[in-house]
């Protein structure tokens, strides 16, 4: 771990003036720390964001609801409002990690996680991710645990959020401040797909802090389920996830989302695949054309290639679990 500047401002203003190029903001730390332990990120600055006012869950003026970018994943996953409101949320969080690290780590820090690919946490190989034009020994190697939806030739990782799939399902809103000013990113906009520049996970700028992340009012709390395919039972990132969230008229689809966790460089969303649901019969046969089509453009790697056929049945498994009340 090389030598680092500390710093703790008193406000957000502060924090983003104190921000460049070579610092981090940090917070639990639950990914900062490992990366830094490992040599695979060396920030010459941390800024400390523990003391500063952004740790409140709140009910907004539309309906929805707003939450501190340091609000643990503890304490959202069990919020009143959250567990009532947003049960698809409270379950992809428990879905995730352990109990330790969920009363560290916070909501803003949980969109900021970089990958757990093999390679890029192995300072002894290439990767694009660590060093740009190095080359992705994923592509050839054991890459078991990779994308199988828009990655380039550049890499194939996959991100580890739970968290982020159901965001992405609920259409959450990111709020972030920095020395320009505040500004808001659709939540669909925040990460990217690697292409051509895979060392850029999001849309930040080196100068911009999460303030908040916002719920719309809508949060499918009668029909909604996070399911989570993984190796083992706990403490495990996903081979395969799925957000499904339906609004239902009888047996009728009003309004359907649908995210996928553990296929793409970020929660993997296809807006035409939801408004092709709308209107449809609640059924398996018809969750199965949908989970057809969102994984039509798949492209699998030598060694993940189970992943198309797990993603299809998880898709129409989790659509018929949030179709009978989100129950498993």
């Amino acid at each position: 771990m090389n030598p680092f500047h500390y710093s703790k401002p008193l406000s957000v203003q502060e924090a983003v003036q104190l921000a460049g190029p070579a610092s981090r903001f940090i917070a639990g730390g639950t990914n900062l720390l490992d990366l830094m332990k490992e040599n695979l990120t060396r920030p010459e600055h941390l800024i400390d964001i523990t003391g500063l006012a952004l740790n409140d869950v709140s009910e907004t003026a539309r309906g929805g609801v707003m939450i501190g970018a340091l609000v643990s994943n503890a304490d959202l996953a069990w919020h009143p409002l959250i567990e009532q409101r947003y049960p698809l949320l409270s379950q992809a969080i428990l879905a995730g990690a352990s109990p330790q690290l969920r009363n560290m780590a916070s909501t803003g820090g949980n969109l900021l996680q970089r990958t757990r690919c093999y390679y890029f946490y192995d300072a002894a190989v290439p990767c694009n991710k660590r060093e740009p034009g190095s080359g992705c020994p994923a592509r050839t190697g054991l890459n078991r645990i990779h994308a199988i939806l828009g990655a380039s030739r550049d890499c194939v990782a996959t991100h580890p959020s739970d968290l982020c799939v159901a965001l992405a399902a609920l259409r959450a809103v990111v709020h972030v401040q920095g020395r320009s000013g505040a500004r808001t990113i659709e939540f669909a906009d925040f990460h990217r797909l690697p292409g051509d520049t895979p060392q850029r996970d999001n849309q930040l700028t080196d100068d911009e802090l999460i303030t908040a992340v916002e719920l719309p009012a809508a949060g499918f709390a009668e029909h909604s389920h996070y399911l989570k395919i993984r190796d083992r039972a706990s403490y495990a990132f996903a081979l395969v996830s799925v957000a499904a969230a339906l609004e239902l008229t009888g047996p009728v689809i009003r309004e359907a989302r649908l995210a996928l966790g553990g296929v793409a460089h970020k929660p993997w969303r296809d807006e035409a695949v939801e408004t092709w649901l709308v209107g449809k019969t609640v059924s398996e046969d018809t969750f199965g054309v949908a989970a057809d089509a969102l994984l039509q453009n798949a492209e699998p790697l030598e060694h993940n290639a189970f992943k198309v056929a797990l993603a299809r049945r998880a898709i129409i498994r989790a659509l018929s679990t949030a179709a009978q009340g989100g129950h498993a």
